[in-house]
């Protein structure tokens, strides 16, 4: 039997395809993701970007957030998987438990409450550990 020596950089190549992802350090904390998913009574496109548009001015820039994001329901999906019962979701990730309960006691949060939530018909919260992929 012939056999052919294989250059090393592409025997690398080929293991490289092959091996699992890089895994997190084990010492790697989860973050806190909290996820409010907003029904309103008023849920016309204007009543939606105002509701966005407070989420913006009131629940950015928080201590100990790590991310923000907030947008409405993306009506063109619809799996049979697919909630669709809210119009405003609002994402924000804290790097602990302490700074979550920071916001929900900082003046900010409660002012966009007292503006906002007499539009609210329904207001789910899902709070979860997470860890971030990159």
């Amino acid at each position: 039997m012939h056999r052919t020596a294989v250059p090393a950089g592409i025997a690398l190549l080929v293991l490289s395809a092959f091996a699992p992802p890089a895994s997190r350090s084990a010492d790697a904390k989860p973050v806190l993701s909290h996820d409010v998913f907003f029904s309103l009574n008023d849920a016309s496109p204007d009543a939606k970007q105002k509701l966005i548009a407070a989420c913006k001015k009131y629940l950015t820039g928080h201590e100990g957030a790590v991310s923000f994001s907030v947008g409405s329901l993306a009506s063109e999906l619809s799996q049979p998987v697919n909630d669709k019962e809210f119009d405003v979701a609002l994402h924000v990730v804290f790097q602990d438990k302490a700074a979550h309960d920071r916001y929900q006691d900082h003046p900010r949060h409660k002012q966009f409450i007292d503006e906002n939530s007499a539009n609210w018909k329904k207001v789910r919260v899902f709070d979860s550990w997470v860890e971030t992929g990159r």
